[in-house]
């Protein structure tokens, strides 16, 4: 969420997107789940994923992710089940262990032990499937609506052990790479020599996740990088505020220190032409191995954005 713009206004212009980049040909659109923060208005991602598949036909739409140990395991499975049944083979279910926020923030939550994360996926797909033994005290629990599955379930991680994990489940498995600072060639490695095939992956399926910032010059994507170097440095020293516009960015005087965390940001973000950044996309995704590339932009404003997806489009999706 920019400043000067409301909670409202980037609810509506996420539709606005998810329809852009569905005409564009994208194949999915995500929500991650934050709490306590400004800049982002997606503290509850189920009800951004009915809004946005309902005004959508085609593209699938996802968490990525909903933060499990924030939640208990039933309550995840009525809320995805509740989403398959109004868009059938439609939606995605994107899970991580991290809180999502700050740790006051937290602690209101009353979150689950992150390590417990493993127990809480097996716990979620036994109930969705009504797999416990008949001396456990959940085996009458139904999952309401019945008579469907879970969707197909990411786990987003940046670590090899859940990494393995995933693998080891036969679920799909995304990488970060847009805020993450570990490498994502391990990890990744670590989900391919673990996987065992499913129903819902017969094979492996990796989703890197990368930051774009794309204008028809490299002078414009630069100007409009600003936005996202001032928000990740107010980020740095836990100050939650709306995304600066480039002016506002421009105007500020960084300190040496505050430079290094520039530049280490910088670092995690495509920032160039259409056809550099299609080069740096098509260049990780080769290195990876990843089966699919899904792009962020922290852009100020909403046509720059916009604009930022048509142009990637017109020089990835339409040349494959």
């Amino acid at each position: 969420m920019r400043s000067g713009a409301t909670a409202r206004d980037a609810m509506q212009e996420s539709v606005e997107l998810a329809q852009l980049v569905e005409r564009l040909g994208f194949v999915r659109y995500w929500f991650a789940e934050h709490h306590g923060m400004a800049s982002i208005a997606s503290s509850v991602p189920e009800i951004l994923i009915e809004h946005v598949a309902s005004a959508t036909s085609r593209i699938r739409v996802g968490s990525g992710g909903i933060m499990l140990p924030n939640h208990t395991p039933l309550r995840v499975a009525e809320a995805f089940h509740t989403l398959a049944t109004l868009h059938p083979e439609r939606i995605d279910l994107g899970l991580g262990r991290a809180p999502g926020t700050d740790p006051a923030t937290s602690r209101a939550l009353r979150p689950f032990d992150g390590e417990q994360f493993p127990d809480q996926v097996r716990e979620l797909l036994a109930l969705s499937r009504r797999q416990f033994p008949p001396d456990h005290p959940f085996a009458s629990v139904r999952v309401v609506p019945d008579g469907v599955n879970l969707p197909p379930i990411w786990v987003l991680a940046s670590s090899g052990a859940t990494a393995a994990f995933a693998g080891s489940m036969g679920m799909g498995y995304g990488f970060a790479r847009h805020f993450s600072p570990t490498p994502p060639g391990p990890p990744i490695r670590a989900y391919r020599d673990h996987f065992q095939p499913s129903s819902e992956f017969p094979a492996p399926h990796v989703i890197l996740g990368v930051s774009v910032i794309c204008a028809p010059t490299a002078e414009e994507a630069e100007y409009l990088a600003t936005s996202s170097d001032l928000g990740w440095v107010r980020l740095h020293r836990r100050e939650f505020l709306p995304l600066p516009s480039p002016d506002e960015a421009s105007r500020y005087q960084y300190s040496p220190q505050e430079r290094v965390v520039v530049e280490m940001n910088r670092a995690r973000h495509f920032i160039g032409t259409p056809e550099k950044v299609a080069n740096l996309i098509r260049n990780i995704a080769a290195d990876t191995q990843a089966d699919e590339v899904m792009i962020t932009s922290t852009v100020y404003g909403r046509m720059e954005r916009f604009r930022g997806f048509e142009l990637i489009a017109a020089e990835l999706l339409a040349k494959r």
